[in-house]
């Protein structure tokens, strides 16, 4: 490989919150963090020099794109996605869940139903009754070792509720389900036929696994692209979380026009600097860096996966489609959530991301982080093999 994914960079001190903050977040100082949503990996080399230049430039003033930015997210859609994006669509934000909230809040109103698929993303259901919502939850089946919408409970709960606003997260987050078309078809023509706005988190979409292919919910109907809110990020696929840039997609006028004016009642205008620098080196030249990467995460999940068979196979790998997250089973343990957790933290020394944390039905898993050098990942799972034994 042209890039060192195995090399191990101390991240502590630096006011990280995966690694900085364990105690304050009621854990022991010396947990293995893998839990939080970001990488262990350096940035591409172009995104540092771009992130250099504009450091030594030496003024931070306001700061807005022009037309290479939008070239450059142009070429990474339409290549990686077959997603042909106009440049009236684009509302840049500084993060995802800002324009999830931005979006409830502009395009229903205080006590309208907003519909969700759990296990899913947390603040998916803390914007929701935050912004005075209902929230109305479809929860994904887990059967045989896989996870499945029930289509039929997805448009009853639709029509009883009269829900007005569904939010997608494709690829899923925990379960690492990478929609297919028929699915993600199936779901846009129920929210048609029942008025339903989708808002489609797909900040995951760069990383699927051999055989699974993302759509762009709004590409697969022209009826979807004036139903829908893209939502995208550089901030998964690059390690980018900290420089505070995201890249919406709305094609429907009127939609865009609500959108934008609660942003402005926010107080919010332009992006922070260095994130959209960032942002376009990223899609600019990371597609050598990333090709790279998702072959590595693909090794690190095959370790895991058959680490758990050889030694630890009362814990089930939930297979994942996409994302650098991997969902565990530890039901077949029999702990209830206390147990379980004492034995992640406590024995093990491991900090994870608690399955209830995404709804009741994550009880009895976790969420592990897998985007980190595999030797990292070795001693994590050695250490929760000793636990155990």
């Amino acid at each position: 490989m042209s890039y060192n994914f195995d090399e191990i960079i101390d991240r502590k001190y630096t006011n990280s919150i995966k690694y900085d903050f364990a105690v304050e977040r009621g854990k022991p100082h010396d947990v293995i963090p893998l839990w939080v949503a970001d990488m262990d990996f350096k940035v591409p080399p172009e995104v540092i020099d771009a992130l250099v230049n504009a450091s030594q430039h030496g003024i931070f003033g306001y700061t807005e794109v022009k037309k290479d930015y939008f070239e450059a997210l142009y070429n990474w859609f339409k290549e990686r996605f077959n997603f042909t994006i106009e440049p009236g669509w684009l509302v840049k934000t500084p993060g995802v869940v800002f324009a999830i909230a931005a979006s409830i809040r502009a395009l229903t109103n205080e006590g309208d139903a907003v519909m969700i698929q759990r296990p899913v993303y947390y603040p998916f259901s803390d914007t929701i009754i935050a912004n005075n919502r209902k929230l109305v939850n479809n929860p994904l089946v887990y059967e045989n070792g896989a996870y499945r919408i029930d289509f039929d409970d997805f448009e009853t709960k639709i029509a009883e509720n009269n829900v007005k606003m569904f939010i997608l997260c494709s690829p899923h987050n925990p379960v690492g389900r990478v929609w297919t078309k028929e699915e993600l078809i199936m779901m846009g023509d129920i929210c048609r036929k029942h008025g339903v706005l989708v808002v489609s988190d797909e900040i995951h979409a760069d990383f699927t696994y051999a055989g699974y292919k993302h759509h762009v919910f709004a590409g697969l109907k022209k009826e979807y692209l004036e139903n829908s809110i893209v939502m995208t990020a550089p901030s998964k696929t690059f390690n980018l979380a900290g420089l505070q840039v995201s890249n919406i997609f709305i094609a429907n006028e009127a939609i865009r026009r609500k959108f934008r004016e609660e942003i402005k009642r926010t107080g919010y205008s332009q992006l922070n600097t260095m994130g959209l620098a960032a942002c376009k080196a990223a899609y600019t030249y990371g597609a050598k860096w990333l090709d790279e990467l998702l072959v590595y995460l693909k090794g690190n999940l095959d370790f895991i996966r058959s680490f758990l068979n050889e030694k630890m196979p009362g814990i089930k790998l939930v297979e994942p489609q996409g994302t650098y997250l991997v969902w565990l089973d530890f039901n077949g343990l029999g702990m209830d959530n206390d147990e379980l957790e004492n034995l992640i933290v406590n024995k093990a020394k491991l900090w994870l991301s608690n399955g209830e944390g995404f709804g009741p039905e994550g009880r009895g898993f976790m969420r592990v982080n897998i985007a980190c050098p595999r030797a990292v990942l070795e001693k994590a799972f050695n250490q929760l093999y000793k636990a155990l034994t």
